[in-house]
């Protein structure tokens, strides 16, 4: 419920997963927060257990990323890294998206358009 007492609307995540098994391509659309963060940090931890060793997102239809989503590509990012030379790259992100990651300075790690 929000302050007025109506029912709040929760943006759902949809993750789409095409490419190969060590190189997935992870479409998102929706929000990355709190709630949906949960979603996309099992399914990274899938592909890297599957053995993904580099990963993109498809955030063209990602509207909004919170520190719970910021939490999970860095951890995702990390394990990655700790496999070996593994990397995930972050393509289309809208300029509000972009905005979080520059501000949090992870653009140089996470974005690579």
């Amino acid at each position: 419920m929000d302050d007025n007492g109506s029912p709040t609307m929760v943006t759902p995540l949809q993750l789409d997963v095409a490419g190969t098994v060590t190189r997935p391509v992870v479409t998102a659309r929706g929000e990355i927060d709190v709630a949906t963060s949960p979603r996309l940090r099992a399914e990274l931890t899938n592909l890297i257990a599957r053995g993904a060793t580099e990963i993109t997102l498809e955030f063209a239809g990602v509207t909004f990323v919170d520190s719970s989503g910021l939490g999970v590509l860095v951890g995702a990012y990390k394990r990655l890294r700790e496999n070996g030379d593994g990397r995930i790259r972050i393509v289309g992100a809208q300029q509000s998206v972009r905005k979080v990651f520059e501000i949090t300075g992870l653009e140089d790690a996470l974005l690579t358009d």
